[in-house]
């Protein structure tokens, strides 16, 4: 069973940059597609980027040109680094591995993201 940790959360003025990492332990991850997701108050959870075992990404048009997903499998993490962070990215950041046939998600416990002045 894998299990993910999220870190690299936290304030960020506007404008600013924050990496967030998802450290995978159980399992490898190599083989999983990838995603972030984050969900703010009041709203439902909302795909930001994923990332294939192949390397492939797809982003949310809210993010894209402004986020990168990415993969080390020799770390077994998964990194988010966002860059011209707005207020309107302030959510919490969950990692998630897509495992097992049929598939499912397995979740991190979220990073808090704060962009405020």
């Amino acid at each position: 069973q894998v299990q993910l940790v999220e870190s690299g959360g936290g304030l960020v003025q506007p404008g600013g940059s924050l990496r967030l990492s998802c450290a995978a332990s159980g399992r490898r991850i190599s083989t999983n597609d990838m995603g972030w997701y984050r969900q703010a108050p009041g709203n439902e959870r909302e795909l930001v980027a994923l990332i294939t075992s192949g390397g492939n990404t797809k982003y949310a048009d809210s993010v894209k040109g402004r986020f990168t997903i990415s993969r080390d499998n020799a770390k077994n993490t998964v990194y988010l680094q966002m860059n011209s962070l707005k207020p309107e990215d302030t959510a919490v950041y969950y990692c998630n591995a897509f495992v097992g046939i049929p598939v499912r998600s397995v979740w991190g416990q979220g990073t808090q993201v704060t962009v405020s002045s």
